[in-house]
């Protein structure tokens, strides 16, 4: 039977976006709690990639009850309020916008009594929506650090680690700022595990990593003596280390995770099913370097054609999580893009499969893309050397370009992680 397997990849990809609506979620979530009408009042702080979706949906369950409000937002969010001010704010290198935000953010927590209520919702780019560098760090010190953490081949509960120990308001330091108000946190999760400690650098979670896991990490990939010498000496010095769990202060606070990749993978699987395909979920955790996950789902597409292994054709294989680019050149892409490319060099001369992968908030890296598709005929038509040029340069948006086989949804509202398809018809 023919198949359109790049209709049906993005098709079922739409169906795992869709899964993670967080408009849905957050009605659904504070529709249900009979406890809203006993505050006083309401403030409704936070950010991410999905903060003006969160924020819109608030607004309709909450109206006029919500007394005022800050969700920071990424530049060309389309979301409007009425009650909830939206701050754009520079991502994935925080700006000053981000630090003006941040200090609104815990003005209004730091407003909050006793008979209060703050609503905090997060979402996947909170960490850098919302930069509040403990001090003597300046913002251009935080910006370096976060660069050096994004192309060291760090993973997002790596850098989180280390953006927890040297900001004020994360690794459950906003909650602290909130007390002795009560704290209700809808989180959409867009980490491998989903850690309330991990989302956004959970501002209103009780912290696992310390000052030593911080130093860890830049040990771990060679960058103490690269990174400001204000952010070694703040992590060196260890003082002030960030709520743990088990401490008093968390007794008002609630983590509601409302989204996740496990949820749009099931999605995506369902809608695979209906279109004819024989489907598995692979899983919803994988993390590693981008070209080598890539590598691993191209074989897995061959294992399909030569065996019927794990599944007969049609078949679909779905798996999620976040995977990892050590940046060697000076090209451009995202992680997604990147993970299609080496699967495409895998993939060559494979008949009837693709491998496809984007992220669910439909960027990918500093482009307008979300990812990109390939088929065994990619490096047939790019040719194969043009391939590996531009895998080396990390130059993969101007490949696919070319190709015409960058995925392009604009920005989807929400963020939970990528999802990766391999398709055999």
């Amino acid at each position: 039977m023919f198949r359109n397997l790049r209709r049906d990849a993005r098709a079922i990809f739409k169906a795992a976006v869709d899964a993670a609506n967080p408009a849905a979620m957050v009605e659904k979530t504070l529709g249900s709690r009979k406890d809203l009408d006993r505050y006083e009042r309401i403030f409704v702080v936070g950010g991410g990639k999905a903060g003006g979706t969160m924020a819109k949906a608030a607004e309709r369950v909450l109206g006029k009850r919500i007394t005022a409000g800050c969700v920071a937002v990424k530049d060309g969010d389309p979301a409007k309020c009425r009650h909830i001010e939206l701050r754009a704010s520079g991502h994935p290198v925080p700006d000053q916008r981000g630090v003006e935000a941040a200090k609104r953010v815990a003005s209004l927590c730091e407003a909050a009594g006793a008979k209060d209520l703050v609503l905090c919702l997060l979402s996947g780019g909170a960490s850098a929506l919302l930069p509040a560098p403990v001090p003597p760090i300046t913002l251009a010190e935080k910006q370096e650090t976060t660069k050096l953490l994004l192309a060291c081949g760090a993973t997002i509960h790596e850098i989180n680690a280390v953006r927890k120990h040297v900001s004020v308001i994360k690794g459950g330091r906003l909650a602290k700022v909130a007390a002795p108000a009560r704290v209700l946190t809808l989180a959409l999760s867009d980490v491998v595990g989903d850690q309330p400690d991990v989302i956004g650098s959970g501002p209103t979670a009780p912290d696992e990593a310390t000052f030593a896991t911080a130093l860890g990490v830049l040990d771990r990939y060679g960058i103490r003596a690269r990174v400001p010498a204000s952010v070694r000496e703040v992590l060196e010095q260890g003082i002030d280390e960030s709520p743990k769990p088990g401490d008093s202060l968390f007794a008002r606070v609630e983590n509601v995770i409302v989204g996740s990749n496990q949820k749009s993978l099931e999605a995506a699987a369902a809608h695979a099913n209906a279109l004819g395909y024989r489907t598995m979920i692979l899983a919803s955790t994988i993390e590693g370097e981008t070209r080598d996950v890539a590598r691993l789902h191209a074989a897995i597409a061959r294992q399909i054609r030569m065996t019927g292994q794990p599944l007969k054709a049609p078949a679909c294989v779905v798996s999620g999580g976040e995977t990892t680019v050590t940046i060697h050149g000076k090209g451009k892409g995202g992680r997604n893009q990147e993970f299609a490319l080496a699967a495409a060099i895998d993939l060559a001369e494979v008949k009837d499969a693709l491998v496809f992968s984007a992220g669910t908030d439909g960027t990918d890296g500093p482009t307008d893309a979300a990812g990109a598709l390939a088929d065994g005929k990619t490096c047939e038509r790019a040719g194969m050397d043009a391939a590996k040029r531009a895998l080396a340069e990390n130059d993969s948006y101007p490949f696919f370009d070319k190709l015409g086989d960058l995925v392009i949804t604009g920005a989807t509202g929400t963020n939970v992680m990528d999802v990766h398809l391999v398709l055999v018809s």
